[in-house]
């Protein structure tokens, strides 16, 4: 027996926390897309834009009897800077906000407490958003498990290859 949930987290760009998740013990499956919008069924390039209202995102499914929700949330805020307003790096604009979307206001509270709870790893305020979560909009093929498919890519390299490793420092034990 199982128990899966699912988390839709808002990082800046998905290609980061997309590989640290898909290299997490109890994590059954990563999906980037977009979502806290207002256009149907946006594609990249109009996320891109900033026109759309979406954020960058990913739906991360995990078995809570293998890994502690908290260890998914920890991964969160280790793998973006949550005090940085609608920017990760050289990566600016609203798309690529910190959000958490919320299904309900049980979790809308949890997340409330998470980000309260993480405020202490950081100097400055955290600004990640609390949305609720309407339409998941997976996005393009090329861009589920980017990291694995490109690790010789520039933005792997430079962006993505310190991230995942300060991962594997801070959450030894789920992190390979």
């Amino acid at each position: 027996m199982s128990d899966l949930q699912t988390l839709t987290l808002g990082a800046g760009c998905f290609w980061c926390l997309d590989a640290v998740y898909q290299r997490t013990t109890g994590v059954r499956e990563v999906i980037s897309g977009y979502t806290g919008g207002h256009t149907d069924n946006p594609g990249y390039r109009e996320v891109c834009s900033g026109m759309t209202g979406h954020a960058e995102a990913l739906q991360v499914t995990f078995d809570a009897d293998i890994v502690p929700e908290e260890v998914i949330l920890g991964l969160f805020f280790t793998g973006h800077d949550p005090t940085s307003l609608n920017r990760q790096g050289y990566d600016v604009g609203t798309q690529y906000r910190s959000a958490m979307f919320y299904r309900d206001e049980t979790e809308k509270q949890h997340f409330a407490e998470a980000i309260e709870s993480a405020q202490s790893l950081f100097d400055d305020p955290i600004v990640t958003t609390l949305e609720p979560l309407g339409t998941f909009y997976p996005a393009e093929a090329v861009h589920q498990d980017f990291y694995t498919a490109n690790p010789d890519n520039g933005y792997c390299r430079v962006i993505i290859d310190p991230k995942l490793q300060k991962a594997r420092t801070a959450f030894a034990d789920w992190v390979s």
